[in-house]
Parts: C-alpha cells; structure tokens; sequence
C-alpha cells in the first residue's frame, strides 16, 4: 500500500507552476517539488491546507490511496 501524490495533476489543471504555488504558500520550491515527487515521509496539515487553498481543492485531490496488487 502506498500513498500517490498528485500535485502536478492539480498544478496543471489550475494553470499554475510550481514556483506559483511555493511563493504563495510560503515554502521553497525545493521543499514543494520534495512533496510532489514524493520523496517525503510526511506532509504537515498546515502546508496542506495552504496547498488545498491556493489551489481549490480537497486533499483527496493531491493524495490518493493504492494499494498493491500483492495485498489485495
């Protein structure tokens, strides 16, 4: 089971680049393109709100749940 991250979907279909979004909810671009590419282990409530805010959405949107086929 893992977690997918896809912020470069809602990226793309709100028209925003990733600098965008990192200068308005105040992290650096390194640490947002960390989280999008899901080399992170965690991702803090409060950057999450800020993302789903900035970008009109829900977290569903940027984190999906999947399982592997090994585990069904």
């Amino acid at each position: 089971m893992k977690i997918v991250v896809n912020l470069d979907v809602m990226l793309a279909r709100r028209k925003m680049k990733l600098k965008q979004l990192a200068a308005a909810i105040g992290i650096s671009e390194q640490a947002l393109s960390m989280i999008k590419t899901n080399k992170v282990k965690g991702v803090r409530f409060d950057t999450l709100v800020k993302i789903c805010d900035v970008l009109d959405c829900q977290p569903g949107d940027i984190l999906e749940f999947v399982r592997d086929p090994d585990n069904s």
